[in-house]
């Protein structure tokens, strides 16, 4: 089949999912292959590189939680220019673009500039995590709904959010970049009402082959990430959807054949 969507000068925004490249969709594949430029995140798996074609030049543009080797002014101007040079550039960005990804920002500088931009979705890591687990975000008559949430804030501040609210919902709660703040995450909510039992999941290097996942309560949280591998992107997710999830080490290690 002929696709005509990638002219020269034009951007795609690229979910490279959660990190295994099996979970790429089949356009985010394509788009990759056809790419003359690529800037990808920290967060892109080595194996979802390891897709982009010979000719294709890469830019690392950082872009992980504390650690980012490029503002997002610098970004924009980037992406700017290289459209701007004739190219078809792939901004690759780890998970879903339009989950806490900047999507906003980018598109809007492109458009600026008169730039055609366009946005190929990819998995959340929210979903891989849940999948590893054996559970589902949602549960009739449990779970009507899932909340994404951001639990980056600048270092040393309290994150800024409604607690009550997420308290008060039975909605799943998902925490992005939620290691450090775990802790507060679960003084948090349990002072809003939540109860200490509340089923926990906490999970790094969602998908790939070193993910670790402990499931846990809220009231032990903080000591739970603890296990989990130092400076990994690591998910929480919240809620009684999630009770009675099988942690995804040990799944895969029952699972491993003997000998």
């Amino acid at each position: 089949m002929l696709h005509d969507d990638f002219a020269p000068a034009m951007v795609w925004l690229v979910g490279a999912g959660p990190g295994d490249p099996e979970l790429l969709t089949m356009k985010a594949v394509r788009l990759i292959g056809a790419a003359d430029i690529v800037f990808y995140d920290a967060l892109v798996s080595p194996d979802v590189l390891a897709l982009i074609p010979p000719h294709a030049e890469r830019v690392s543009v950082g872009k992980r939680s504390g650690r980012h080797s490029k503002d997002q002014q610098s970004i924009d101007a980037l992406l700017v220019a290289a459209a701007g040079a004739g190219r078809r550039v792939v901004r690759l960005k780890g998970g879903d673009p339009s989950i806490f990804g900047r999507a906003a920002e980018e598109i809007g500088a492109l458009s600026a500039a008169g730039h055609s931009v366009r946005i190929c979705p990819g998995i959340t890591a929210a979903s891989a995590a849940a999948a590893s687990a054996g559970v589902s975000l949602s549960l009739r008559g449990v779970a009507p709904g899932v909340r994404f949430v951001t639990a980056h804030s600048r270092r040393g501040a309290a994150l800024g959010l409604d607690w009550d609210a997420l308290a008060a919902d039975s909605s799943t709660l998902a925490f992005y970049m939620g290691r450090d703040a775990a802790p507060e995450i679960a003084r948090q909510l349990i002072a809003a009402g939540l109860p200490h039992s509340t089923p926990v999941i906490a999970a790094c290097n969602v998908s790939c082959p070193n993910e670790q996942q402990v499931v846990t309560r809220l009231d032990l949280l903080g000591l739970a990430v603890r296990s989990l591998a130092a400076g990994a992107p690591t998910l929480i997710l919240v809620g009684e959807a999630v009770r009675g999830a099988r942690q995804a080490s040990r799944a895969r290690s029952a699972a491993a054949p003997a000998g």
